[in-house]
């Protein structure tokens, strides 16, 4: 395998099976959404992207629509193609059986039970062109789509999104003892948000106050995200919005008898609503839940992706146990008496550096990364 340089079309086709694949995220999770392009002397001839499950894989979908095409000609994919045998035959054995005569892709695959397709394909005689560099913006732009494949790969979690809304000086409510912090833009933007991830996670203190739906809304959705809940004690309500099929509640073990068999009883009556509850491992000293253990456990239900909207100590929380990769500030720029500079600032702690900042209605929106790891 090499990192030569890719022709301009070998570029096009990679923003093309990229931007492809984007939407495809929640529809094919847990897999991770690929996309491949085929060329023919620098022309596309078939494009595809991942099917969900159990569906074919991007380059399977790519070679079918270049047909005989394929004889010779180069396969452009997102992510290394695969050299195992899961749920569909391995992706490098359809390219080599098409006859493809050169493969490029952007990013390697870190599954280790997936991974050593480049490999396998160059031994099969085929030209191999990948991955690309660290540094290369194409790569970024693949790893930024497949972010929540990649977290569940490097750290058996799904990748968490952390949204706070507050005002002008900080505050967490609104002054007006309005319900809304944010105006009707910036809920639209958590909608669209909540559109493009598994699962959106709350606390029970949130579900006691607020009553949340935590589905979408406002937009169009091509599938409803799972809704979480942290409850430790199993106090959600019966009768609560977010008691539905597919909600997931995550609760401690209890060690007493007595506590134990409140809780269980309790979580029988919401399992029969459909609300699917999970004990798992108390926190420190036995409060709470043990977070870490919680969160990942929800990648054991194929969820690769959540956006937390939780209150402060929730909030807290997460941060405290390095849970969370990306961090969103709401900040209703109206309302409050402080400066907004001291409002838009991150927590303390982790050296939070910017991803991109805008503004909805009369709210501004910054997004907030933690440093990358050392390569």
């Amino acid at each position: 395998m090499t990192q030569r340089q890719l022709t301009v079309a070998e570029r096009a086709a990679l923003a093309r099976a990229s931007a492809a694949a984007a939407p495809h995220a929640t529809v094919v999770s847990p897999n991770p959404a690929v996309g491949c392009v085929v060329l023919r002397d620098g022309e596309p001839v078939g494009h595809g992207v991942t099917e969900p499950p159990p569906g074919a894989h991007a380059e399977v979908v790519a070679l079918r629509a270049a047909g005989g095409a394929a004889r010779g000609a180069t396969a452009v994919v997102t992510l290394e193609p695969c050299a195992h045998h899961g749920r569909t035959p391995p992706c490098t054995d359809a390219l080599v059986d098409a006859g493809v005569a050169r493969v490029v892709f952007a990013h390697p695959d870190p599954n280790p039970v997936a991974t050593g397709g480049g490999a396998r394909l160059a031994q099969a005689g085929v030209d191999v062109v990948g991955p690309l560099p660290a540094q290369d913006p194409y790569r970024g732009a693949v790893a930024a789509g497949l972010e929540g494949f990649l977290t569940v790969v490097r750290h058996g979690r799904p990748h968490v999104t952390l949204k706070l809304a507050r005002t002008a000086d900080g505050a967490v409510t609104n002054p007006t003892g309005e319900r809304w912090v944010t105006g009707p833009l910036a809920r639209r933007a958590v909608h669209r948000w909540r559109g493009a991830v598994d699962g959106v996670l709350v606390g029970i203190g949130t579900v006691l106050a607020d009553d949340p739906r935590l589905d979408v809304r406002e937009v169009p959705v091509g599938r409803q995200p799972r809704a979480v809940i942290i409850d430790t004690d199993v106090r959600t309500p019966v009768g609560a919005k977010v008691v539905r099929a597919g909600t997931v509640l995550l609760a401690a073990t209890p060690s007493g008898a007595g506590s134990r068999e409140r809780r269980r009883a309790r979580a029988a009556v919401l399992s029969q609503r459909g609300v699917e509850v999970r004990f798992v491992s108390p926190g420190p000293e036995g409060r709470g839940v043990d977070l870490p253990g919680a969160v990942g456990e929800l990648a054991g239900l194929g969820m690769v992706s959540l956006l937390a909207e939780p209150g402060p100590t929730l909030a807290d929380a997460l941060l405290g146990a390095d849970l969370v990769d990306r961090l969103v500030l709401h900040v209703a720029v109206g309302l409050g008496d402080g400066p907004l500079q001291g409002s838009l600032a991150p927590p303390p702690g982790t050296p939070w550096r910017t991803e991109r900042s805008g503004g909805a209605g009369t709210d501004a929106i910054v997004h907030l990364r933690p440093p990358p790891p050392p390569r």
